[in-house]
Order: C-alpha cells, then structure tokens, then sequence
C-alpha cells in the first residue's frame, strides 16, 4: 500500500509492475510525495490528522490536487484511481463544513508543487 509516514518520513510504494500504467504509478509517487513536502522541515503542514477526520480529508485534497499539477506540469495523463471515490466523499464534508476551503486547499498545493520543481537539478540551475 502507498504511504507516506511522517515519523519516519518515508514514502512507501507498491512495486511498479502492479499499476496499470507507468502514469498510475508516479500519479499515486506524486500524491504521497505531496504528503511529505508537509512535513514541518518542508512546508510545514498540519499532518495530525487521523484518517476520517477533517484534516485528514484537507490534506488528501491538497495532495491530490498537487499529483495533478504535477502531472499536468510533466505532460502525463493519468486515470482516476480506485480510492478516489473515497476521497471525494470526505472532500465533500470538508466543502460543507467550508466553501472556500478549494481555495486553500488549491493554494497549498500549488505551494507543494512548486516546491517539488523547485528540488529538481534543472529548476535550480534556470533559477539561477
């Protein structure tokens, strides 16, 4: 199962061949590498919370959001993955509970996808 584990800050993967296609396979890469640039040493996200929790569910968006932009940014098109429809469901309680939190969730996650360009040797070197 893909993780991200914050106490160790690690990203888990399952192997490669088990995704359908290599754009699956760094979509998923993507949404757990999301996960981890909010660690407090990167961009010092609220990462406390539990799975079903509103937190929880406001992270999810923004690393969802920020494995489409990254993909996007990349040119790789990628399918819907299965537990999507579990994370719509939570996003959907969150947009309830606060309409503008797209808002802020899209924010973060560009905040995440451009520190993820910014690591790459190439995006430093045209920086400077």
């Amino acid at each position: 199962e893909a993780c991200y584990r914050p106490g160790i800050d690690t990203i888990f993967m399952p192997p490669f061949e088990r995704f359908v296609d290599a754009a699956s396979y760094y979509s998923c890469l993507g949404h757990e590498a999301a996960h981890a640039t909010g660690a407090r040493h990167r961009l010092d996200r609220d990462l406390s919370g539990r799975f079903g929790s509103t937190k929880y569910a406001m992270d999810e968006v923004v690393c969802e959001l920020t494995s489409s932009f990254v993909m996007a940014d990349l040119g790789l098109a990628h399918r819907p993955r299965s537990e999507h429809a579990a994370y719509i469901a939570s996003w959907l309680e969150v947009l309830k509970a606060d309409p503008r939190a797209i808002f802020t969730a899209a924010s973060k996650a560009q905040q995440a996808s451009d520190w993820m360009h910014a690591q790459q040797p190439a995006a430093a070197a045209i920086a400077a």
